[in-house]
């Protein structure tokens, strides 16, 4: 099992950027796949983006390519989301989530962080 700790959310203004962390316990943190999601009020919890434990591949959401970017650190046991050119429909409360050796392309995840605010100001 593996707990996750999101931390770097906050209020920043329309084409700022921000920088998400997650920090996951246990020894296993290479084994998984990582995904960011995001839940705004009155809207369903949505992937942003996922970064393969296999081969380091990523996925994003449509809306944020070429803005966001993940990354993941297995010697540090973190995956940070980079988000830049911020838009107000950015948003949310962030999710970070992992699933043991999973498909990134299934957005199904077992582990759930408790989720850190950005608020987009325009």
């Amino acid at each position: 099992q593996v707990q996750l700790v999101e931390s770097g959310g906050g209020l920043v203004q329309a084409g700022g950027s921000l920088r998400l962390s997650c920090a996951a316990s246990g020894p296993t943190f290479s084994r998984y796949t990582m995904g960011w999601f995001r839940q705004a009020p009155g809207k369903e919890r949505e992937i942003v983006a996922a970064i393969s434990w296999s081969n380091g591949g990523t996925l994003y959401r449509d809306s944020v390519k070429g803005r966001f970017t993940i990354s993941r650190d297995n010697a540090k046991n973190t995956v940070v989301l980079q988000m830049n050119s911020l838009k107000p429909e950015d948003t949310a409360v962030y999710y970070c989530a992992a699933k043991l050796r999973g498909i990134i392309n299934i957005p199904l995840y077992d582990y759930w962080g408790q989720g850190t605010q950005v608020t987009v100001s325009s």
